[in-house]
């Protein structure tokens, strides 16, 4: 099974789930043995690849501004890159921007995905059962392609992944073991960076720098 083999699923379930005006929002990144699995949210509209009209890469975060801040800060995208990000109004995003950008997140090793692939119009929090219902495909996404560490984000996707009540402030550098296929994978909970948690993004960050200091960096020197 490859990652694409998946997107009739998510579609499926985003006429359920989501937005009926808009599209399911997938993934992106390394998809072969990535160093970094970062699991995010849910998508909003915010995101312009959710468009039915838009026929390129249906990945997180095209046309948004802030969470680019996050990867440009643990150095997993270059400061051009950056710097063009923070140039462009949402429309000025195109397909072949956007490939620039998620060729740039695959050659650093990192791929990006939410829990929940149902694009809402808003930022409207998800049900902890709709999210829930999201799971087994999410680890049939870690089971393709086989990160070295996940990084999940915000206390509600920690603990439905986890399957235990976590609180991102009291687990900061702590991870947590799950057994996706009989493969063991080590699973960090960080603060949400953007919206309403853009104040901890700082601590993100610093926490992000931390795993890959002591997960990543340390391993390929040894």
């Amino acid at each position: 099974m490859e990652i694409a083999d998946l997107k009739k699923e998510y579609d499926k379930m985003q006429i359920k789930y989501g937005a009926k005006e808009l599209d399911s929002i997938y993934n992106g990144g390394c998809e072969e043995n990535p160093d970094i699995c970062f699991v995010f949210m849910n998508p909003t509209g915010r995101n312009i690849a959710s468009d039915k009209s838009w026929k390129g890469r249906k990945s997180p975060w095209i046309g948004t501004k802030n969470i680019w801040k996050l990867f440009y800060k643990v150095n997993l995208l270059s400061e051009d890159t950056f710097k063009q990000i923070q140039e462009k109004k949402p429309k000025d995003w195109d397909y072949e921007f956007s490939d620039k950008v998620y060729g740039e997140i695959a050659s650093n090793k990192i791929f990006i995905t939410n829990l929940g692939k149902c694009t809402q119009i808003d930022a409207r929090p998800l049900t902890n059962e709709v999210l829930k219902k999201y799971l087994t495909l999410l680890f049939k996404e870690i089971d393709i392609i086989k990160p070295k560490v996940i990084i999940t984000f915000g206390n509600q996707v920690s603990s439905i992944i986890l399957n235990r009540n976590i609180s991102v402030s009291e687990n900061r550098k702590n991870y947590y073991e799950i057994n996706v296929n009989n493969n063991i994978y080590k699973v960090y909970p960080v603060y949400y960076p953007v919206g309403n948690g853009i104040f901890n993004i700082d601590k993100a960050i610093e926490d992000i720098n931390w795993i890959m200091d002591n997960e990543i960096k340390n391993k390929v020197t040894m």
